[in-house]
């Protein structure tokens, strides 16, 4: 089972997550329909999300063997057989359906949208791991959108609006991560050999600068959302220090990126980073109290 685990990647969940930006933002996340709605994306959106991890694991076993941590992977080391690993991915696209449509019929909610969602979310990464993974900067770019789609379907299936800033913000964050990610590629390139062929089109040093660039404008983009009219007014004004947070977690981040080198995989920093994890326990608490507890 924990080999199972492992190939459908339930730590990458943490992503999806971001379902439930549009609920938490809105202050309506205390309302009990909206909140199992948003459970519900969440676990649709998993289940999407770990089918293709399983079809990226499957057809890049020969490449992730040559990868000093990939390697260790279900597939890879043949933990999981080829069959196996089959049969779990049609379960999971099963299963994905048919929770759309109990969805529909549980919540009373017109569900296409968030259906549709689902749909390109899956069909672009088909198209990521069979082509557009080798395509620098196109790869990144693509990582970022499924993180964006994550925070539309949020808002879909609660009836939330997102909003520009929202949807502006999210996509630079993701490209944060994901160039971190590919930096962190390039520095085991330079000892085990390069596994992927997008990575040709990268270097360290572009990394560092579109890294940097990247930081910057999430910073910005997030100094903007505070001090929108409508932010200000629906929470409280008091929200703009909140900023002070986000740029500790991305100087934190840099600091492991630049300094020391361990973000390959960013999932790895909210689970074993104490100080962003700290970091982002304090944003949470002091956003909710902006939110539902302003006076």
């Amino acid at each position: 089972m924990k080999n199972y685990l492992k190939l459908i990647r339930v730590e990458q969940w943490v992503k999806n997550l971001f379902v439930f930006a549009p609920l938490f933002f809105s202050g309506k996340i205390t309302n009990t329909h909206l909140f199992y709605e948003s459970i519900f994306a969440f676990l649709v959106f998993s289940f999407t999300a770990s089918s293709i991890y399983i079809i990226n694991d499957y057809f890049d076993i020969e490449s992730d063997k040559k990868h000093p941590e990939k390697k260790h992977r279900p597939l890879a080391s043949g933990a999981v057989s080829k069959t196996s690993a089959r049969i779990l991915f049609v379960l999971l696209i099963l299963l994905s359906v048919g929770s759309i449509f109990l969805g529909n019929y549980i919540f009373q909610t017109n569900f296409w949208k968030f259906g549709v969602i689902i749909a390109f979310y899956f069909v672009m990464n088909l198209f990521y791991t069979f082509k557009l993974k080798q395509v620098a900067i196109v790869d990144i770019c693509i990582i970022a959108i499924g993180f964006v789609l994550r925070v539309l379907a949020g808002g879909y299936v609660t009836g939330v609006i997102v909003t520009n800033w929202a949807i502006l913000l999210t996509f630079v964050l993701a490209l944060v991560l994901a160039i971190g990610k590919r930096r962190g590629e390039l520095i085991n390139a330079q000892i085990s050999g390069k596994t992927r062929k997008a990575l040709d089109g990268y270097n360290v040093q572009f990394a560092d600068i579109a890294l940097s660039i990247s930081c910057t404008l999430a910073i910005i983009c997030y100094l903007m959302f505070t001090l929108s009219p409508e932010v200000q007014a629906r929470f409280h004004p008091r929200v703009f220090y909140t900023v002070i947070f986000v740029v500790f977690a991305f100087l934190r981040y840099l600091q492991q990126t630049l300094v020391y080198n361990k973000t390959e995989s960013p999932t790895k920093i909210v689970y074993k980073d104490r100080y962003i994890q700290v970091t982002i326990i304090l944003w949470v608490i002091v956003f909710l109290l902006q939110i539902y507890f302003k006076k």
